[in-house]
């Protein structure tokens, strides 16, 4: 218990770089104050003190403004950021490393019995106002827009934004624009292919050219080297016979 208590405050620190003490996430984080107090009604739960468990649940809703049914599944180093009108239902699971951010909604679409609500794999990360609807997986380490309304399964590593939520496709060229963005120094943060601004479009074809150039110069130094050819001792050698490289020598 005292192991996943340090988890939920180092996870705050890693996850939220308005966090500055202990004191302050043990006393102003409504998110860390719900999931300690959904453990003990969970416990509560399994011993079938059914109604003392919604109890304590329903006291901890008054408190924090997150709704979690004692019922749910929670991993470990969740961490719901701000935390207001987040609604977790009885049967959904929550993977280790799992973010949610306000307003978000783990639902149900069903009066059935049984499985009736969300599964997240680990590392799924929900934007604010998202609703997730019935018995449906998101995959390892996909990510939520936004308001969103998900109600059909998303797979591992995948973008689902809109509603109803769709899979933004060619998750490859995103990956190569995160990665050539971070090669130069630049933040592609916020910047999504559904937006229409010329700039944003504009930034996106630079960054497109970009990782296309790099990846023709990697096949380029490849054959060289496949040639026996030396790069490094051939750029010496070719200054030797630089007429500029000649004339800052001799001044």
């Amino acid at each position: 218990m005292l192991d996943r208590f340090k988890e939920d405050i180092a996870v705050v620190f890693e996850r939220d770089p308005a966090a500055r003490t202990r004191w302050e996430i043990l006393t102003t984080y409504p998110g860390v104050h719900a999931l300690i107090m959904h453990r003990l009604s969970h416990w509560i739960w399994k011993q079938r003190f059914y109604w003392l468990a919604r109890f304590s649940s329903h006291l901890a809703r008054w408190f924090t403004g997150i709704e979690i049914h004692p019922g749910a599944q929670i991993g470990r180093r969740v961490f719901i950021d701000h935390g207001m009108g987040v609604v977790i239902g009885e049967t959904a699971v929550i993977g280790d490393d799992c973010t949610l951010y306000h307003g978000v909604t783990l639902g149900g679409t069903s009066w059935n019995k049984g499985k009736r609500h969300p599964t997240l794999e680990r590392g799924v990360v929900i934007g604010a106002g998202a609703k997730v609807l019935g018995p449906i997986t998101i995959g390892a380490e996909a990510k939520i827009g936004s308001n969103a309304v998900v109600v059909k399964d998303v797979p591992p590593n995948a973008t689902a934004v809109g509603i109803p939520a769709r899979i933004l496709d060619d998750q490859e060229k995103h990956r190569q624009r995160d990665d050539m963005a971070a090669k130069i120094g630049f933040s592609a943060y916020a910047v999504s292919d559904n937006m229409n601004d010329p700039m944003i479009k504009a930034i996106h074809a630079l960054l497109d050219h970009a990782a296309k150039q790099d990846q023709q110069l990697q096949e380029v130094m490849q054959q060289l080297a496949k040639l026996g050819a030396d790069i490094e001792t051939d750029a010496e050698v070719g200054k030797a016979f630089d007429v500029n490289y000649l004339n800052k020598i001799v001044d």
